[in-house]
């Protein structure tokens, strides 16, 4: 037998237990009975994580508190006055605060679960606050659904409402906001603890993505504006093009056609991230109402309806300007390809032109130095026969030589070697350059 591997002995990844803690993070707390949840959330940069964190240490001062789960992005705090989590995400954190009520407790319309909290602590909460929602959990026998069904008035409020977890409970809300919070009412008839829990998470985490995907609504409105300006000023320079009667025309077009092109690769990268984030927002209101098991109310629309006629035609909008965005990119980026070979085969004929000219030029280069190679060959058989005539001078006492005579005979001799020489020189040189290439 061999002996007994113990796991201790292997060498384990680094990030096992921090990857496993993360797929058991944020689970849903079990509520027993009447509760009041109040759910705020913050949106935040990303360099607020280290302050929301000293802000929340400062929490429990005046209270006895009991971290029951805590880790980098969420913590679970325990007092004799409330219970609050806190889970901190990428462009937000939330508190959710968890009050329990007696059966039959009448609500004062301005209470929270958070009023034994010091209101100095809540204000120095980092971030600004986009979400605040109460949900309020009671008992379908203490507060009957056929009662809140009756009180509702036909002018009234749009109120949205369904049975959910296997009809094991009805939710009502009409996602007004009254007194700085929107407002859920969940009748309880056969929950258990862990679905009443997960029921209410579902509904707050529905309330903060809508209101996160909704963000991306004002920044597609704004672009809007500037794509249709953009897309005006790409046709105006498109019939420029068609208009073009020179370099200088189409030269002054593509300028502007790349500033254009800037312009729109600006707009993109400042908006995909927000665009990005709306879509996942919204997928993720869509997979929350899809796990409540939502049964129709008859007479009231659902939350499902409620999010198509309402939430989808803003993403719809968000999609739409995302889209417009990438084709006028790729239209700026299409027509500046076209216009750049345009200028190209422009600066090509100009070249053309250049080269034919210049070649002309060396013709005449060569023409002027064949006739330069001609007087070369007067001029040297001219002092070659002055050489000549000064050596036939020196010797004629001793030859009786007529010097004139010799002289005139030698020109003919040097002419010829001279020109020899030179057309040599001339078919050497050029047989060199023609081996070069």
């Amino acid at each position: 037998m061999h002996p007994r591997l113990l796991l201790a002995d292997l060498e384990e990844h680094p990030l096992r237990q921090r990857l496993n803690n993360e797929f058991h993070a944020r689970p849903p707390i079990p509520l027993l009975g009447a509760m009041l949840v109040s759910h705020l959330v913050f949106k935040h940069s990303a360099t607020a994580a280290q302050a929301e964190k000293e802000n929340l240490s400062k929490l429990c001062q005046g209270h006895v508190c009991t971290a029951i789960d805590s880790s980098e992005s969420h913590v679970l705090i325990e007092t004799g006055a409330f219970r609050m989590r806190w889970e901190l995400h990428t462009e937000f954190s939330s508190y959710t605060f968890f009050q329990p009520l007696t059966p039959g407790q009448e609500l004062d319309p301005e209470a929270t679960a958070f009023d034994a909290v010091n209101p100095e602590w809540l204000k120095g909460i980092p971030g600004k606050l986009i979400v605040a929602t109460h949900v309020e959990v009671r008992a379908a026998d203490e507060m009957p659904p056929e009662s809140i069904i009756a009180g509702l008035s036909p002018d009234g409020r749009t109120m949205v409402a369904s049975q959910v977890a296997d009809n094991a409970a009805w939710i009502f809300t009409d996602f007004k906001i009254n007194n700085g919070f929107s407002r859920f009412l969940v009748l309880n008839a056969s929950m258990t603890q862990r679905q009443a829990g997960r029921t209410v998470q579902r509904l707050v985490e529905i309330e903060t993505y809508r209101m996160m995907a909704l963000l991306g609504l004002p920044v597609a409105k704004e672009v809007s504006k500037w794509l249709y300006t953009g897309e005006k000023e790409l046709a105006a320079l498109m019939d420029r093009i068609g208009q073009a009667k020179g370099g200088d025309d189409e030269r002054d077009i593509l300028a502007n056609m790349s500033r254009l092109a800037a312009e729109v690769e600006h707009s993109v990268a400042r908006t995909t991230f927000r665009f990005g984030a709306a879509r996942a927002y919204h997928g993720l209101v869509m997979q929350r109402i899809e796990e409540l098991r939502e049964q129709r109310i008859s007479g009231l629309p659902t939350f499902a309806e409620f999010m198509q006629r309402r939430l989808l035609p803003a993403m719809n909008t968000c999609e739409a300007i995302s889209r417009r965005q990438e084709e006028l990119s790729a239209r700026v980026a299409r027509n500046s390809q076209l216009l750049r070979t345009r200028v190209d085969i422009e600066l090509e004929r100009q070249n053309q032109e250049l080269l034919a000219q210049m070649n002309r030029r060396a013709k005449l280069q060569l023409h002027l130095q064949e006739a330069v190679e001609g007087l070369s060959v007067v001029v040297l058989t001219y002092y070659g026969s002055q050489l000549v005539q000064y050596l036939a001078k020196g010797s004629k006492d001793l030859h009786h030589l007529n010097t004139d005579l010799i002289t005139a005979a030698s020109i003919p001799i040097i002419a010829g070697l001279v020109a020899w020489g030179t057309r040599r020189m001339r078919n050497k040189l050029a047989a060199e350059d023609a081996g070069a290439h």
